[in-house]
């Protein structure tokens, strides 16, 4: 009569979860809003990503296996050493600790965990399908906005997409479309069934729209160079063929639906006149840039400390500074920021924790870059052609390394950027799950 018993446990135990899914949900819940009045506390995301981290080290114990390679320990834990030297020259213990905790969240114990619970190509394609679908229900939210008129302000008018992150953060959709965009040509380029590489493509041709309606210039080039690099990487005739593709939707686009607006236009040709004509964004962009580099040459070795930018920025800022950006509308309303941030990720890096914290965090994206590349020619050569991971996991690193040159981290969309790493560090530094065949 017990004897059936066997077969079914067996099955059970068969289809138990993916581990994926703990990274799977820190995805999926960036696709809540963001309350009107939130200040910049944590988002249900962040939360997650710290039980993915917890659920993680519980597996590792209870397997009793080495949790990460030689290589992958001193390439994730590289930037703990810049860390911990910033952090004990902080203003504050309580600056220190915070600020160690949301750079080691970012660039440490997430890429770590997602590194861990990924197994296969199977579950970094089901990782870059929920980005992209994340992106496009941010961009279709974005959209609706523009058309509505229920956007964040931009130029005096309720216009400009912002998806459910609210005007508090408005690069938080265009990081997030940016990303799913990214995301989905490296599956269009990818092997596999031709079905599902021409609904990538769609998506890619689909989240062009919401990525232009959010405005932000440093989207667009680090989107523009990143799917540059990913088809160079595909090779000349993809190149050429994409490039084709994304022409003639620009074409669809501005002349058939008249998204080529006076305001789209203007924020376009503003990338151009950065230097001669500089808007009060630019200016203040600059004049932070200016105060971040004195920070660093007053203490080039260690920076001012975490979280000491905020600080010291009216001690080396110029009056051309602005008193603070002004955020309204998309169910919000009229509040003023103060400029808190460089936005500028390396020039953060530098200021608060000098020479010592910026060759030991860009030292372990460096690695990440050039391992992951590597990677992605030697899978080539032994298989003839480069698998979509591959073509995601590097177009994400280098999304993210083209972008910190115009922002930094800040807002829920932040737990996403150290999803992309984890993926970046699985590439370059899973060695042996590379070579799974994708199931």
């Amino acid at each position: 009569m017990s004897s059936p018993a066997l077969p079914l446990w067996s099955a059970v135990r068969l289809r138990r979860p993916p581990p994926v899914l703990a990274v799977v949900a820190v995805v999926a819940l960036l696709a809540l809003p963001v309350a009107p009045d939130d200040g910049g506390g944590a988002h249900p995301a962040d939360a997650v990503s710290a039980l993915a981290v917890l659920y993680c080290a519980l597996r590792l114990v209870r397997d009793r296996r080495r949790p990460l390679t030689r290589a992958a320990a001193v390439v994730l834990g590289l930037p703990v050493l810049g860390l911990a030297v910033a952090a004990a020259g902080a203003l504050s213990p309580g600056a220190g600790l915070g600020g160690l905790g949301r750079y080691l969240q970012v660039f440490v114990l997430v890429p770590a965990a997602v590194l861990l619970l990924v197994r296969d190509r199977a579950d970094v394609t089901l990782l870059a399908w929920s980005t992209t679908a994340l992106a496009v229900w941010q961009g279709a939210v974005g959209v609706h906005q523009y058309v509505t008129g229920t956007g964040a302000s931009y130029q005096g008018e309720p216009i400009r997409a912002v998806g459910t992150f609210g005007p508090q953060d408005v690069m938080g959709m265009a990081t997030v479309v940016s990303l799913g965009l990214v995301c989905a040509l490296g599956l269009a380029l990818g092997r596999g069934p031709a079905r599902r590489r021409l609904l990538a493509a769609g998506c890619v041709l689909a989240l062009l729209l919401p990525l232009a309606l959010s405005f932000s210039r440093g989207a667009w080039i680090a989107t523009a160079v990143t799917c540059a690099v990913q088809l160079l990487l595909a090779g000349v005739r993809r190149a050429l063929a994409v490039a084709a593709a994304v022409v003639a939707a620009a074409v669809v686009l501005v002349g058939g639906f008249g998204v080529g607006t006076a305001m789209l236009q203007e924020r376009l040709g503003s990338i151009t006149r950065v230097a001669d004509a500089p808007d009060q964004s630019v200016t203040d962009r600059y004049t932070m840039w200016a105060a971040a580099a004195g920070m660093w040459r007053e203490r080039p070795l260690t920076g001012v400390g975490l979280k000491g930018f905020p600080e010291h920025r009216d001690t080396h800022a110029s009056l051309a500074l602005s008193s603070g950006s002004e955020t309204d509308g998309a169910g919000a309303g009229y509040r003023r920021q103060p400029l808190l941030s460089p936005h500028n990720m390396y020039l953060l890096v530098l200021a608060e924790q000098g020479l010592i914290g910026l060759t030991a965090l860009a030292g372990s994206w460096l690695a990440l870059l050039v391992l992951g590349l590597r990677g992605l020619r030697r899978a080539r050569r032994a298989e003839g052609a480069a698998p979509d991971c591959a073509f995601v996991a590097c177009g994400l690193l280098v999304w993210q390394l083209t972008d910190f040159a115009y922002a930094d981290i800040g807002g829920p969309s932040t737990v996403l950027t150290a999803v992309c790493f984890g993926l970046a560090a699985w590439w370059a530094l899973g060695s042996a799950a590379r070579e799974v065949p994708g199931r």
